[in-house]
């Protein structure tokens, strides 16, 4: 299990991701088996979980790229890796290990906005939905039951916090930061990709609840950067068992949040350690769900 990494050239080290520079342009970025919730980096780490990340968001980049580019150029233990940078220093230096959990990007200019598309309200929307009777400050209708699905999906954006929380934002404040074009461009693009995995997911009996998606600019270009559509950025459900109001079946981190909120921690301090069991059971579904959509 890979908790830390300690490699030369370090650029950023994330709540679950290391980043070091390769050259100018191109990043080794490590996905630990760190696992975060309510924004705080959890003691614990998930055995497995680095390496599904790393094959899942291939598996999307390679699903998505006739919607939009993105920043992937290779697996770092592909084959093709030792040749191309046989003397860059910090890829000699990468034991097996973090290479299978790994890939090579381009550098980009990073989107200070997480866009966040909601398909079926629960988390934080459902909480908010239960106080306000709202979603992100947009009013929702009457009766709505957990786990229910919005007519059409809706586009929640929220700041980027490499530390701490993230908050909300509303459509003006994202236009005020980026511009209303550019606004406008993230909000169809992040609701094009959901609505394309939403509908693969579904054909393999999987509901993709809702997903967070960042972006930034590579040579002047938008273009989809870290990770997408893993179950540590979205919420996937069992489509055969689904209820609204009743059971929702997950394939992601949920059982740990659940597990958090009634721990009684108060979601600041130091985080208690998690069971075994719960660590078990969330390394399991991970490893499911990558499965299950990529075969």
């Amino acid at each position: 299990m890979i908790i830390q990494t300690n490699l030369r050239n370090k650029v950023n080290s994330g709540k679950v991701r290391d980043t070091y520079a390769i050259d100018d342009n191109t990043l080794l970025m490590v996905s630990t088996d760190r696992i975060s919730a309510f924004d705080v980096v959890l003691l614990d780490g998930i055995p497995g979980k680095g390496q599904v990340l790393n094959g899942i968001s291939k598996f999307w980049f390679d699903k998505t790229e006739h919607i939009i580019q993105n920043h992937l150029l290779y697996l770092a233990d592909d084959e093709v890796v030792s040749t191309l940078y046989h003397k860059n220093e910090l890829i000699k230096e990468m034991k097996p290990d973090i290479a299978a959990q790994s890939m090579i990007v381009k550098k980009a200019n990073r989107i200070d906005v997480e866009c966040v598309v909601r398909g079926y309200i629960t988390g934080s929307a459902w909480n908010e939905y239960k106080r306000e009777g709202t979603v992100s400050g947009q009013a929702m209708p009457n009766g709505l039951v957990e786990g229910q699905k919005f007519p059409e999906p809706i586009f929640t954006p929220t700041t980027k916090a490499d530390e701490g929380h993230d908050e909300n934002m509303t459509i003006k404040e994202v236009q005020d930061k980026v511009g209303k074009i550019l606004a406008q461009q993230l909000e169809e693009i992040s609701k094009a990709v959901y609505n394309f995995a939403h509908d693969y997911a579904l054909g393999k009996n999987i509901i993709l609840a809702d997903t967070k998606i960042e972006f930034g600019f590579i040579d002047g270009q938008l273009t989809l950067i870290d990770e997408l559509l893993t179950p540590d950025s979205s919420r996937f459900w069992n489509a055969f068992n689904y209820q609204p109001g009743q059971y929702l079946d997950n394939y992601d981190k949920q059982l740990v949040r659940n597990w958090l909120e009634n721990s009684g921690w108060d979601k600041e301090s130091t985080p208690p350690y998690l069971p075994v069991e719960i660590i078990k059971n969330t390394a399991k579904r991970y490893t499911e769900v990558f499965a299950l959509l990529s075969t």
